[in-house]
């Protein structure tokens, strides 16, 4: 429990500490039990019940915004009786009185705890709080002669010791992965609330002289965040993105369902899967790494319309934009196709920015975006790989250059010489000037060039160019249209250009967050891709599908109509509505490596004996 000798120290001071909280409040009449750890504290203010929320956040509405303040002598003629509670993030003690911050759903309110007014002792447990203790507190409203509204305490009430000190820097906690391991800090201490405590520590006693003067500071000296910001606040919108998106969806007659995490199949993406087993069945199964095959299912039973914010699992790399488990919407409609959900999705993404910022602006690695739907541009693949190819890689590809292996590969061909001016494995030095940038797509293309002319499909090829040339450039919001049939198994073709399928993708901020496709409804020809996916499977691809899902072609046998689906990141969305520059960010509980624990942990690992699997 403890990761250092000080933590130790301190756990041990803070449970004497406890025993004499409990001592004093034995005096009242309560066992230790009540004492130290209360089941229930009642909240009260005028106008105030469950259905507002928490109190504090009401209190400060009500009578602390710009909208409704209420001044010193309204609250001194008409007194305001409450009850709050909260986690103490601040405080001190001058004499006979002083002041603390409580902090409730990511809000502070100042408390004013006086000798004369709580008892000799109430005051005496108010001196032996400590910052992270939860203390329940009743009284009346009042300004203090710097304006800051406060609770005037009658009485305390101790709920919880945090018996683990809180981080010492006063702006919270900064460390970013022990801000992923121990999120339950990171949201109390990150919440835009930087401030420091203002001259001691809890529980020491100024002079007597200054008990008179308390009345007249705050418990903390104001000051500006150097801290993460407010981490909660990510989270908040993240909840309030789930809504918009239920909404936006139940209002157009979508009806939201549930499907299988476990399934027999991985299935519905180009993804590897988690496994394990169900040992009363005896049935290996693997978590899902997509609902879509499920989803698909009921469309054609007769749900038209039917969306699932789901959770998926794919075993991959860990990156700023990848988390091994992460959220997913995913959605289908039948009787349309890809660009019905182009229009819809040009609908969709404003109106989840308005719900949720008020605004369809956002501010996302630096670079201010406007996600208004008259912003979007839309390009087919071909068109984004010829508008963002490089200069310094000569004339720009035709369109005719993507119809054919053949084709494509006179074409880059034609770049060998960037291949002896740029390329780093090449005894040519770089030429002065070369970005890494240029390098790295330098570098790419080459890679594609060797994999085309070792007989891997065009389509294949060309959307690995797309992501290294265009992608990074997508940073407004931009559709892009049209993909080789090579790397969608489940899409339509299109009916004049059967290389090529009805899909798009849609980016923002310089990476995917959607993609969508008219749905591939033919059993004959979605068996055929099963059967290809399958071999490359066989031939060494992690990502391709395992086994054909011949129930799903059975399903699609009974008659799947016209139907477009699409799937959103919300991991992704949250981060660009929010300007959070990583996916751990947005998510509670990332994936974490085990912590290690000393520098001896790696030799002891390798020391220990291997089974044949451990390899």
């Amino acid at each position: 429990m403890y990761e250092s000798a000080f933590e130790k120290k301190v756990y041990e001071e803070r449970r004497e500490t406890l025993n004499k909280i409990a001592a004093l409040a034995q005096q009242n009449g309560l066992n230790y039990a009540q004492a130290t750890y209360p089941n229930s504290f009642e909240q009260q203010a005028p106008g105030w019940d469950e259905t507002k929320g928490a109190p504090i956040p009401f209190l400060k509405k009500t009578y602390d915004s710009p909208a409704a303040p209420v001044s010193a002598e309204e609250l001194a003629a008409t007194p305001i009786e409450v009850s709050i509670a909260g986690r103490i993030m601040a405080i001190r003690v001058q004499g006979k009185a002083g002041f603390a911050q409580l902090q409730q759903a990511g809000q502070r309110f100042q408390i004013y705890v006086r000798k004369d007014d709580v008892g000799e002792n109430a005051f005496a447990l108010y001196k032996l709080l400590d910052l992270g203790d939860h203390t329940g507190v009743r009284g009346y409203l009042m300004r203090t002669r710097t304006g800051e509204l406060t609770v005037h305490a009658t009485s305390l009430t101790f709920l919880a010791k945090a018996m683990l000190a809180l981080p010492d820097k006063y702006h919270g906690l900064e460390d970013t992965e022990l801000r992923y391991r121990q999120r339950y800090v990171d949201l109390f201490m990150n919440t835009g609330n930087a401030a420091k405590p203002a001259q001691s520590q809890p529980g020491v006693i100024l002079s007597e002289a200054t008990a008179g003067s308390a009345v007249e500071g705050p418990a903390v000296d104001a000051t500006e965040d150097e801290g993460p910001g407010d981490v909660r606040e990510v989270f908040v919108k993240r909840a309030a993105i789930l809504r918009a998106i239920r909404a936006f969806f139940d209002q157009r007659g979508y009806l939201e369902v549930e499907t299988p995490m476990m399934q027999p199949i991985a299935g519905g993406a180009a993804a590897r899967p988690f496994t394990t087993h169900h040992n009363e069945l005896d049935l290996k199964l693997f978590l899902r790494i997509a609902p879509e095959l499920y989803l698909k299912r009921l469309v054609v039973g007769g749900l038209d319309r039917v969306y699932e914010i789901n959770r998926n699992f794919r075993n991959e790399g860990v990156s700023t934009r990848h988390n091994p488990e992460f959220t997913m919407l995913e959605f289908y409609q039948a009787y349309a196709n890809y660009k019905d959900l182009m229009k819809l999705t040009k609908e969709l993404i404003p109106f989840v920015a308005m719900q949720v910022n008020e605004t369809t602006k956002t501010i996302f690695n630096g670079v201010p975006i406007d996600l208004a739907a008259e912003n979007w541009q839309e390009l087919s693949m071909r068109e984004a790989i010829i508008k963002w190819w490089p200069e310094e890689f000569g004339k720009k590809p035709l369109l005719q250059d993507f119809d054919s292996s053949e084709a494509l590969l006179r074409f880059l061909q034609q770049k060998k010489y960037v291949e002896a001016t740029f390329f780093a494995g090449n005894s040519i030095p770089f030429a002065a000037g070369v970005s890494a940038d240029l390098r790295r797509i330098n570098a790419d293309i080459n890679f594609y060039l060797a994999t085309l002319e070792g007989g891997d499909p065009v389509g294949k090829v060309i959307a690995g160019i797309f992501e290294s040339v265009a992608e990074e450039h997508l940073i407004q919001p931009t559709i892009i249209y049209d993909f080789p049939l090579a790397v969608s198994p489940l899409s339509k073709k299109k009916p004049d250009e059967p290389d090529w399928v009805e899909r798009f993708e849609f980016y923002i901020g310089g990476f995917e967050l959607g993609n969508a496709f008219s749905e591939l409804n033919d059993p004959v020809d979605q068996r055929e891709r099963f059967v290809e996916q399958v071999e490359q499977k066989e031939r060494g691809d992690d990502e391709a599908m395992a086994a054909i899902d011949e129930d799903y072609v059975r399903a699609l046998g009974y008659g799947m109509p016209p139907t477009a689906g699409e799937g959103i990141g919300i991991d992704r969305l949250t981060m660009v509505l929010t300007g959070a520059k990583s996916i751990r960010d947005v998510i509670l509980f990332p994936l974490m490596r085990p912590q290690q624990k000393s520098n001896d942990q790696p030799a002891e690992k390798q020391n220990q004996p291997h089974g044949e699997s451990a390899e």
